[in-house]
């Protein structure tokens, strides 16, 4: 079975706290991640904090489509 996201929270900087359907959770730093241009996360701080969690995908989502 391939974890999924089930809430995912904003910590500070480029770190999320997220939580899985598996019961694991933990925080996870995105600063310094390879992001493929189309992918990437918001750069900007105020508008990478506006993140949700995708009700089917299970995948962090940002609103330029990125996740």
């Amino acid at each position: 079975m391939i974890p999924r996201i089930t809430e995912a929270r904003y910590i500070d900087g480029y770190t999320i706290w997220l939580r899985f359907n598996n019961g694991d959770e933990g925080k996870v730093d995105l600063k310094d991640e390879p992001w493929v241009p189309v992918f990437e996360p918001p750069k900007d701080l105020n508008r990478f904090r506006q993140f949700s969690v995708h009700p089917e995908l299970h995948t962090i989502v940002w609103d330029n489509g990125a996740d």
